[in-house]
């Protein structure tokens, strides 16, 4: 039987230091949490971690509120889940988070809170329950899916999956390296001509794209573009330059619309043009996917139907994946698939990830990407790294380690926990603190995969600021 027995919540402020801009805000702050739940697991007390950013403007998308207010809609949301969580005794995990899912859904409904800003509480008392019970178990995430001691349940969730579990459909064995599909954001210097002297970052790390290549060894890319077509235009063949110069022939890419459009035919026009431009014509087949176009508001509207683009690229939704039906009304509107990232949901990512494979092995092109939240340790990047190899993402977005400067604001006790046992995720920098360490345009998961969910126990938050949450 498993109960909520205890919940705690630090907070850590985060400076980037390099203005970040992502859909209509450029972020420059942002509060960054860790929850530690202890629960009752037939019997025993188990604790568990999870942690996020709690970033304005993703959840929801709306220029006219306050970044505080939002920032206190999502801690009012984490302090509903934990609520609800204390009201569930269930069997399993899968059962605790059905169970709490319908909870705080129906709270957000009540209080018009959107589904995915809802669920973002659901997601992390699902981390942290998820790391408590691998721990119980004294096994990994991957493991425990594998012989499914999670009793997730998957046809509860897309019924062409009756019948079968996790293991039918994830990877025996996970990759033990993915690529870092680098972020190029929309203020991102291309060239080191491109930074002034004033907006110049002076900490070790690399600023401009060709210098992050140079520095990472970065073969993937994700490109961040808005709907002005000209600065696409004339920004994609930078990029393109960059990139041809700097990789040769073997880079791939990812392009994110961050729901820059309104129409779908007027996007199809845009991409139709570029697609067409002559200096991108050896850009466009190292092209992966492109991500979210549309704004959530028409995106899984029937106008957004691609059939009659025949010849379009792969279209994945990203934000619009908010409740569990929408991955299949994506999929029949003719979208290749969705993202991943924890914020979403443990559970839900499974079923997804299982659903896209039985697509697969039925001959339908089915995706499923790795995108990022500027994740950044000692918690949130290491959880969200095992997902994405347990689910078989082998190029994941990650760019909390280029906005962000390591983990030099957290303390220092957590910045040697890291390093003492995660040495092949972190290095030392110059000045001292943990650098996330791409080699080769790769991140090395063997710590992350043997810990019992991403992060090895025994991390000391007392140095972070406790936040009010219940329980």
């Amino acid at each position: 039987m498993i109960t909520l027995a205890a919940a705690e919540l630090f907070r850590c402020p985060l400076r980037a230091r390099m203005p970040f801009r992502y859909g209509i805000v450029t972020m420059t702050e942002v509060p960054h949490v860790i929850m530690r739940l202890t629960f009752t697991i037939d019997g025993q007390a188990w604790t568990g971690v999870a942690a996020d950013h709690l970033p304005p403007k993703w959840f929801t998308k709306d220029p006219a509120r306050a970044l505080g207010d939002e920032i206190e809609e999502m801690l009012r949301v984490i302090r509903s889940a934990v609520a609800r969580a204390q009201a569930l005794r269930t069997a399993t995990p899968f059962q605790f988070w059905q169970e709490l899912y319908a909870a705080q859904g129906a709270w957000g409904r009540v209080e018009r809170i959107p589904p995915l800003l809802a669920h973002f509480g659901t997601s992390l008392v699902e981390r942290a329950l998820v790391d408590a019970c691998c721990r119980a178990h004294g096994t990994t995430v991957a493991a425990a899916l594998q012989a499914n001691l999670l009793g997730v349940d998957l046809g509860a969730l897309h019924a062409p999956l009756a019948g079968s579990a996790p293991r039918d459909w994830l990877p025996a064995e996970p990759p033990a390296t993915v690529f870092a599909r680098h972020t190029v954001g929309l203020l991102d210097p291309i060239e080191e001509a491109d930074i002034t002297p004033a907006d110049r970052v002076d900490d070790g790390l690399p600023q401009s794209l060709a210098a992050c290549i140079r520095f990472y060894g970065l073969l993937h890319f994700k490109i961040k573009i808005d709907a002005d077509v000209a600065r696409a235009r004339g920004r994609l063949q930078q990029i393109a330059a960059v990139l041809a110069r700097e990789c040769g022939p073997n880079y791939a890419f990812s392009l994110d619309g961050n729901e820059s459009f309104r129409d779908p035919a007027a996007f199809a026009a845009q991409m139709r043009a570029l697609l067409a431009e002559p200096a991108l014509r050896e850009f466009w087949p190292r092209l992966l996917f492109i991500e979210q176009p549309l704004h959530r508001d028409v995106a899984l509207a029937a106008e957004a139907d691609w059939a009659g683009w025949a010849d379009r690229p792969p279209i994945i939704i990203d934000e619009s994946d908010a409740e569990l039906g929408s991955l299949p009304r994506a999929l029949a509107l003719g979208y290749a698939g969705t993202s991943h990232k924890n914020c979403k949901g443990i559970f839900k990512g499974v079923a997804h990830a299982c659903l896209l494979a039985q697509l697969r092995a039925a001959g339908r092109p089915a995706l499923l990407s790795g995108e990022d939240l500027t994740n950044v340790g000692p918690v949130a990047l290491l959880q969200d790294l095992a997902m994405q190899a347990v689910l078989g993402v082998t190029s994941v977005e990650r760019n909390g380690h280029h906005y962000f400067a390591g983990l030099s604001q957290f303390p220092a006790v957590i910045q040697q926990h890291m390093l003492a046992h995660h040495g092949d995720l972190f290095t030392r920098s110059p000045a001292g603190w943990p650098r996330l360490d791409v080699r080769d345009g790769r991140i090395a998961l063997g710590s992350v995969l043997r810990a019992p969910f991403g992060c090895v126990p025994g991390l000391d938050l007392s140095g972070l600021e406790t936040v009010a949450i219940g329980g």
